[in-house]
């Protein structure tokens, strides 16, 4: 296995002003599972594609371990990719699927079959060798997909959302299995994909991009506790961060009735007369001052339950999303007052720039 980096990797389509990817700084350490997530149109499959040769690199370099392989053909890249739709040969068994790329190599018949039987059990699989795709489930046909990269023990393993297909239940399954297996494999493994969560549960780092440029790149619960800006704040969770302009006050910020207690230094940074504040639903709870929330639906999950409803913020009505007891949640059309659990619980950016300064 390999490193992986992107140094200042641009890719302008002919005829666009604003490049597709732009100027892309990333290194992805050997062995580690990055994930790029962002929405749609935000660069990240056009930066997996680059990687795999698939798309011309207009300005920087891309290196897989000490190797330039910017202007390199795909197969001579040495990488295997994953796709969304599976990609497999219907007219050819599992085997045969699972096989192709080594039997194209010329790798002899009696090491492809060991391949082959290995990454079968490795994915439990091993039934189905025989079997035509038609005949094979959406998860057990990605499976088979993954089993195709595996066999030719590549440098790195490139997955363009793989499990958008899927139903929700087998997608939280087989993102689990992905993620067990590249642990197992220790194999240096770029993931693409829309979904937060997946991205979250996944990745030992996860890239936020947005327009073609890198917004953030950390550790999942690093990300979530401590977004470099307000694009990451609102994008990553589920449900997203709440995200409100307050005015400045002596000490702190107006959050509805009461007064949030904010360090002095941070909004000396803000130059500003308002910041926004940000506060996930986990960190808002019901009391007796804060802001007044008018709740229009109540979602119950079980052992969760979140008031999604809204609030009169600085002079607008806004939506705000807070987690409840669910033993005991407000009903639709009441009135309660949320406010952060405690000083610490919010986030807060610079309005003008969407900065993080706390």
């Amino acid at each position: 296995m390999s490193s992986v980096t992107f140094d200042q990797a641009t890719r302008l389509y002919p005829g666009q002003e604003a490049p597709a990817v732009d100027r892309l700084d990333l290194e992805i350490q050997d062995g580690e599972f990055l994930v790029l997530v962002g929405p749609s149109g935000c660069g990240k499959s056009t930066s997996l594609r680059m990687l795999a040769g698939l798309e011309e690199v207009d300005g920087g370099r891309i290196l897989i371990g000490d190797e330039d392989v910017t202007h390199l053909p795909p197969k001579a890249r040495d990488i295997a990719m994953v796709f969304q739709n599976y990609a497999l040969y219907p007219h050819m068994s599992v085997a045969e699927n699972m096989g192709f790329a080594l039997k194209i190599a010329g790798t002899p018949k009696s090491e492809i079959a060991t391949r082959v039987r290995e990454a079968a059990v490795l994915l439990d699989i091993e039934q189905y060798l025989g079997r035509k795709p038609k005949a094979l489930s959406g998860g057990q046909r990605q499976r088979v997909a993954m089993g195709r990269a595996i066999v030719r023990q590549p440098r790195v393993f490139l997955m363009d959302e793989p499990l958008s297909n899927l139903d929700a239940k087998l997608r939280v399954q087989t993102r689990t299995q992905i993620a067990q297996l590249q642990r197992r494999l220790n194999a240096t493994t770029v993931y693409v994909t829309h979904d937060q969560v997946e991205a979250m549960t996944m990745g030992d780092r996860v890239a936020v991009l947005k327009d073609g440029v890198l917004q953030q790149c950390a550790a999942p619960r690093e990300m979530y506790d401590r977004p470099a800006n307000l694009f990451v704040a609102g994008f990553l969770g589920s449900p997203g961060m709440n995200l409100m302009e307050l005015p400045v006050v002596d000490g702190g910020v107006q959050f509805g009735e009461q007064v949030v207690r904010v360090a002095r230094d941070t909004l000396a940074d803000a130059q500003a007369p308002t910041v926004t504040v940000g506060v996930r639903p986990e960190n808002l709870a019901i009391g007796h001052a804060g802001l007044k929330l008018e709740v229009d639906v109540v979602e119950e999950l079980g052992a969760d339950a979140y008031v999604y409803g809204r609030a009169d913020v600085g002079g607008s009505v806004q939506p705000i999303v807070a987690r409840v007891d669910w033993r005991n949640p407000p009903a639709k059309g009441e009135t309660v007052h949320v406010a952060p659990i405690d000083d610490s619980a919010i986030h807060v950016f610079a309005t003008a720039s969407g900065a993080r300064i706390s």
